[in-house]
């Protein structure tokens, strides 16, 4: 056998990962110091002043005054720069479309949403629409002095590991389209395409990142819309499958013999448990079941009938909590994850759904004995999405800030090991 060796290391390679440790550190910590920043990274103080300096020039940190009342000459807290690197991200689903300014720090600067029946129209039709709500928060980032550095798209259905869209089995027509790069060249290549996935994973990323639990790494978290997605966190990654297409929770067979599916299947999921289905059950009317969506759309429809008690829409929201139970007691069942988070719609229903979900796990999960499973309700709402798109941008930065800034590259490099 033999031995496979990569490419040594230089210096340019040693600062792009220096640089990339520091901001991490500089990230994941509140208000380090340069003496912190040096002892969690391991690096010299002269060091990671030359990469913090590095990265104050570039608009990826800043220095804050001193706190005060501490003993001897405390040093200047670090933090990400707010007036930095932004992510624009937007989510394309069947009933609405999204826009998201994020600036470097993690704060939602800006926000649009746009209710429309996206089903009634072309893929360019709607990305036509899309760029120009986009372009209006473009022109919010320039009111507040921040450069939008990348767009991170989610979208409603299948994206390969190259990030275009196979199919959106609820979006007649979507297929094998660059969603992204389409998106940039509307928008005159003034933003960077980044990134474009799926919107039950960039949810799922979403709770990763900005969702109350901090130290949840492992878990899945399942969105209901009109589709239903599921986006499977495994080590604080997503796990997306061989080709990237991996979570498609709402199409696992339900009933063998029930409705059919805009996918071409019998009885998936999405025909028990999507938002159509419940509003068709309980019985809405067609103004309602065509009526404006949105990340809460027709949501607040299934509020007010289950307030009421209605007993159609307690029923079909009985039958979808059983459903969706056991759809997920199948995949824990595969994957091991100690959390299931509900999103998106099941978010908002979830005083309906918890107890037969639960019943589901508990009477069907192997490990519930001896590995107990969470259900927990996600704080982020229906901008789960379209958050985890614009963060998506953010991350990359994070991740390898060279890669965006290769200036930094050829910055002094004296002192660093």
């Amino acid at each position: 056998m033999r031995p496979q060796f990569g490419a040594p290391a230089n210096s340019a390679s040693l600062r792009r990962h220096n640089l990339a440790l520091v901001l991490g550190a500089i990230a994941h910590r509140d208000r380090p110091t340069r003496a912190q920043v040096s002892g969690l990274t391991g690096l010299t103080k002269a060091a990671v002043s030359s990469l913090v300096d590095a990265l104050v020039a570039a608009r990826l940190v800043v220095a804050g005054d001193p706190d005060r009342g501490l003993v001897g000459r405390p040093g200047s807290p670090l933090g990400l720069d707010p007036y930095g690197p932004a992510g624009l991200g937007v989510e394309i689903n069947v009933d609405y479309f999204s826009v998201c300014l994020m600036d470097f720090a993690g704060a939602v600067r800006s926000e649009r949403v746009v209710p429309c029946d996206n089903r009634r129209r072309s893929a360019d039709e709607v990305l036509r629409g899309v760029s120009y709500s986009a372009r209006r928060v473009l022109a919010d980032a320039d009111r507040y002095g921040v450069e939008v550095a990348g767009l991170g798209v989610a979208v409603p259905g299948l994206v390969d590991l190259g990030g275009v869209l196979r199919r959106a089995p609820n979006l007649p027509g979507w297929e094998d389209i660059a969603v992204t790069e389409t998106l940039c060249s509307l928008l005159g290549q003034r933003v960077r395409p980044a990134s474009c996935d799926n919107e039950a994973n960039l949810a799922a990323l979403a709770e990763l990142w900005f969702g109350t639990e901090p130290s949840m790494r492992d878990f899945v978290r399942v969105s209901g819309e009109i589709g239903v997605g599921a986006g499977i966190v495994v080590g604080g990654e997503i796990w997306r499958g061989a080709s990237g297409l991996g979570g498609e929770i709402g199409h696992v067979m339900i009933e063998p013999h029930g409705e059919r599916c805009s996918c071409g299947a019998r009885g998936c999921l999405e025909q028990v448990a999507g938002q159509e289905a419940l509003l068709r059950a309980g019985g809405a009317s067609a103004r309602v079941m065509s009526g404006p969506g949105g990340p809460e759309g027709s949501t607040r429809e299934l509020v007010r009938r289950a307030v009421a008690r209605e007993a159609p829409t307690l029923a079909a929201l009985e039958r979808a909590g059983t459903a969706l139970g056991a759809a997920l007691a199948a995949l824990v069942n595969l994957v091991d994850v100690p959390t299931v988070v509900l999103g998106g719609l099941y978010a908002e229903l979830a005083p309906w759904l918890t107890e037969p979900v639960m019943a589901e796990l508990r009477a069907r999960v192997l490990s519930q004995a001896w590995a107990p499973l969470t259900l927990a309700v996600s704080p982020l709402g229906g901008t789960a999405a379209v958050r985890g798109a614009a963060g998506a941008v953010v991350r990359q930065i994070l991740a390898d800030p060279a890669a965006w800034y290769p200036e930094m590259i050829s910055a002094t490099q004296s002192g660093e090991q």
